[in-house]
């Protein structure tokens, strides 16, 4: 099972890796210095603290690091037991016929991989990202992880898609038996509202390597 801890020695090691220390890192990413300080991977109440994606993704982009490259500093020799491989999928194959089952799960094999932190849904697969209806929160390129089986809030970002074959990332505004409304990420484009029979499946973004 992944802990904070490994996330945090994971960092720590990165930083490592380039002569840096974590305050270092965290200044090169564009963050707050003190991001990566040990005061704060400890809630005031005394909690472990995850870090957030989005500070992993800027440390990344600054160093050039791969996200299976960090995974590997998560897991070191056990990096098995830490991390698995899950299926990349086009974001224009999400749309086609037969890539997913009515349950969103993906179907059949042969898709390429990506090395990803052990998540506990053993349907998790990555979205490639192509063209720019959803910037500026996910770019052309970006890899989002989805899971199906994660349970969603109003709130959540999540992809769609829709009985006629459309697929979307969009952010879940408000979901009852009947409607589901979904805000647009990217602000130039119209939010989306939808019958609930339109609805194929739903599923939370829950990670995005970018």
């Amino acid at each position: 099972m992944l802990k904070h801890t490994d996330i945090w020695h994971a960092i720590d090691r990165l930083a490592a890796r380039y002569s840096l220390s974590a305050s270092g890192l965290a200044r090169r990413a564009g963050l707050d210095p003190t991001t990566f300080n040990k005061s704060k991977r400890i809630t005031r109440e005394g909690k472990q603290r995850w870090p957030s994606t989005e500070s992993i993704a800027k440390i990344l982009e600054a160093t050039g690091a791969s996200l299976a490259e960090f995974v590997g500093e998560i897991g070191g020799q056990n990096q098995g037991a830490l991390a698995r491989r899950i299926p990349v999928i086009g974001y224009a194959q999400a749309g086609s016929q037969g890539y997913f089952d009515d349950t969103g799960y993906p179907a059949g094999a042969g898709w390429d991989e990506v090395l990803f932190p052990q998540v506990s849904d053993p349907h998790a697969y990555a979205l490639e990202i192509s063209g720019d209806s959803m910037e500026p929160v996910y770019r052309d390129g970006d890899t989002i992880v989805v899971s199906p089986g994660a349970h969603i809030r109003r709130g959540d970002r999540v992809v769609v898609k829709t009985t006629g074959g459309e697929v979307m990332a969009k952010e879940l505004a408000r979901q009852s038996a009947r409607k589901i409304e979904l805000v647009s990420l990217n602000r130039a484009h119209p939010d989306r509202a939808f019958d609930a029979e339109e609805i194929a499946w739903i599923a939370r973004i829950v990670w995005v390597s970018q």
